[in-house]
C-alpha cells in the first residue's frame, strides 16, 4: 500500500495527496474519483521510494563519478616547462613538424605530459602556426 512517507486524507468524497519532497514540490491537489488518487498516488509514492532506495545503494558512486567526470573537464593551460620543450622541439624540426613515437615519449617524459596531450598540442600548433606549402618544395 503506502509507505510511511505518504499520506492520503479523504474528505467528503475529495481526496488530498500529501506526498513530502524533501522541501521540493508538495502536492496539495484535491481531486474526485477513489480510483485514479488510489493509483496515482500509489504510482508516486513508489516511485519516491524507488527513488530513495537507489540513492541509498548508489549515492556514493553517484559523487564519486561526478567528481571523475569534473576533473576530466577541467581545461586549461599546459605548464610553461612544458609548453617550453614542445615549443624548442617544434622550431628544431618547424620544416615537417611531425614527431616519431620515440619523439612523443622522449617529450612526455621531459615534459610530464601524456602522449595524448603532446599529439594534441602538435595538432594545433600546425594548425594555428604551420603552412605546409611553404615547406614542401616545387617538383
Amino acid at each position: 500500500m503506502f509507505s510511511s512517507s505518504c499520506s492520503l486524507e479523504v474528505t467528503d468524497r475529495l481526496y488530498t495527496l500529501h506526498v513530502p519532497e524533501d522541501g521540493a514540490v508538495s502536492s496539495d491537489e484535491e481531486l474526485s474519483g477513489g480510483d485514479e488518487i488510489s493509483q496515482d498516488g500509489k504510482q508516486v509514492c513508489e516511485d519516491r521510494d524507488l527513488k530513495d532506495r537507489l540513492l541509498r545503494k548508489f549515492g556514493s558512486g553517484i559523487s564519486s563519478l561526478k567528481l571523475e567526470f569534473s576533473k576530466k573537464k577541467k581545461k586549461g593551460k599546459l605548464p610553461r616547462e612544458a609548453r617550453q620543450a614542445l615549443l624548442e622541439w617544434w622550431s628544431v624540426h618547424y620544416k615537417w613538424p611531425y614527431p616519431t613515437e620515440g619523439d612523443k615519449i622522449a617529450l612526455a617524459d621531459a615534459t610530464g605530459l601524456d602522449q595524448k596531450q603532446i599529439n594534441n598540442w602538435f595538432i594545433n600548433q600546425r594548425k594555428r602556426h604551420w603552412n605546409q606549402s611553404e615547406n614542401i618544395p616545387f617538383a
